[in-house]
């Protein structure tokens, strides 16, 4: 289990990450996502260690990263996976770790097989594509076999096989009831491989807890109608619809049935009447809106329909 208790830090005058609560739990993948400059990469670092917060407590299994004798064995972690001697070997990378925490050889033979690196073991790691740092990487954190995974970003740079198999292996070690903590920017990895999120913006908890409910929470009911009377139902439905083409309306804030009681009551015949699912990244973006630090625009992007640009 992974516990941040009012986690906070300052760099100077920046407040990095502010009162961070969250917990999370093994048995289940738990997606950590969050804006650039939202102060993930920070609280990872917090978490095992590498930075001493301001205020606030950081435990991993009921206690500090520092005050575990043997960490590799209690938490597998990817924090950089360039971080690693550009001369050494793949495999003489991996004996290194394993040297510090009595783990045999054998085990180093094991996480090569399962990180498809046989064929590079031998190699230097300078040489490796960024995708094939990664696998290492990956190799890497779960070389002590340890209960409590933490990884950040762990599919940058890795091909679709590799974004496939990495979803399967954090799902499987989830299944072996292991504390399994991801960050993605990719929302669409993320809503197929975590069961639990926890999503913060300019170093402050947003949301956490199963995705369903994130989603639920975050994004009003959308539902597209066709009517060959939509003008008059657009005035109907008022500001809850709006018009997305001659015969279609997006409506929000309503459900079917009441929008189908307010077709009846008029006499307005509906072609279609269909629920949208919000997807994790609309629910993403939506409660992040606000916390989000670097904008970009782009000339030319086309204006919504309320007069605003996207």
């Amino acid at each position: 289990m992974i516990e941040a208790i009012g986690l906070t830090k300052h760099y100077g005058a920046k407040l990095a990450v502010d009162s961070l609560d969250f917990t999370v739990r093994p048995g289940v993948v738990t997606g950590f996502l969050g804006p650039n400059g939202s102060g993930k990469s920070t609280t990872m670092r917090l978490l095992i260690g590498l930075d001493r917060p301001s205020a606030g407590t950081a435990l991993i299994n009921g206690k500090p990263y520092a005050a575990h004798p043997a960490p590799l064995r209690e938490i597998g972690t990817l924090l950089e996976a360039r971080a690693v001697h550009t001369g050494r070997s793949a495999r003489n990378h991996l004996l290194a770790l394993a040297a510090t925490h009595g783990i045999p050889r054998s085990r180093v033979d094991e996480v090569i097989g399962l990180a498809g690196l046989e064929a590079v073991a031998g190699k230097r790691v300078g040489g490796f594509s960024l995708g094939m740092g990664q696998r290492l990487g990956i190799a890497a954190a779960l070389l002590g076999d340890p209960g409590v995974l933490l990884l950040d970003e762990p599919v940058n740079g890795l091909d679709p096989e590799g974004i496939l198999w990495i979803r399967t292996l954090l799902k499987s070690l989830a299944a072996e009831g292991r504390t399994v903590f991801v960050s993605s920017h990719l929302m669409s990895e993320m809503a197929l491989t975590a069961t639990e999120i926890v999503v913060v913006g300019r170093g402050r908890l947003i949301a956490a807890g199963p995705v369903d409910e994130v989603i639920g929470g975050a994004k009003s009911s959308t539902v597209f109608v066709r009517s060959r009377r939509a003008t008059e139902l657009l005035t109907l439905l008022g500001e809850n619809a709006r018009s997305t083409a001659d015969d279609t309306l997006q409506v929000t804030g309503l459900d079917s049935e009441a929008i189908g009681q307010v077709a009846a009551r008029a006499g307005i015949a509906l072609i279609e009447l269909t629920p949208q699912t919000a997807t994790l990244e609309e629910a993403f973006m939506e409660i992040t809106r606000d916390s989000v630090e670097f904008h970009g625009d782009v000339p030319g992007l086309a204006a919504t329909a309320g007069g605003e640009r996207r």
